[in-house]
């Protein structure tokens, strides 16, 4: 499917992994270690982005691939928003909200950029079938052909 031998090259894998591992390092300090929930839901969110972006990969279709990109940008939204519920809480300090911030920016922008090349290359191997599809028997539509 892409140029990449797993989903472990793919570089949106590689930085949500990234944020993962800071999300892990950061809930095990108190006091948000304390927050059982907000941990428990901040840290399955961020696994989550990363292992939907694998699973699709994995699936070996774009149409499936597109899909789980897109529910792995969504995951994505979840942990930014539950950034704002730690920050607001006291959980993490403006600076570690910001560089994670920053984090999720970036996999977000790579993640739609992926999804967006993914689903061009689906939708060109469609018209390519279709094309192909329709053949010899198509050339009374093109100037000059006869019916």
């Amino acid at each position: 499917m892409l140029a990449s031998s797993g989903f472990q090259d793919l570089v949106c894998w590689q930085k949500s992994r990234e944020l993962t591992r800071t999300i892990y390092q950061l809930t095990q300090r108190p006091p948000v270690a304390r927050d059982f929930g907000f941990c428990g839901q901040i840290q399955r969110a961020s696994t989550s982005v990363m292992s939907n972006i694998a699973e699709g990969f994995e699936r070996g279709g774009r149409a499936e691939f597109t899909q789980f990109l897109v529910v792995s940008k969504a995951s994505l939204a979840e942990v930014y928003s539950l950034l704002y519920v730690g920050l607001d809480a006291g959980y993490f300090s403006p600076q570690q909200f910001d560089d994670m911030e920053q984090q999720i920016e970036e996999i977000a922008r790579i993640v739609g950029g992926l999804r967006a090349s993914v689903a061009r290359q689906r939708d060109n191997q469609k018209k390519g079938a279709k094309d192909s599809a329709l053949g010899p028997q198509s050339s009374h539509l093109e100037p000059g052909g006869s019916p």
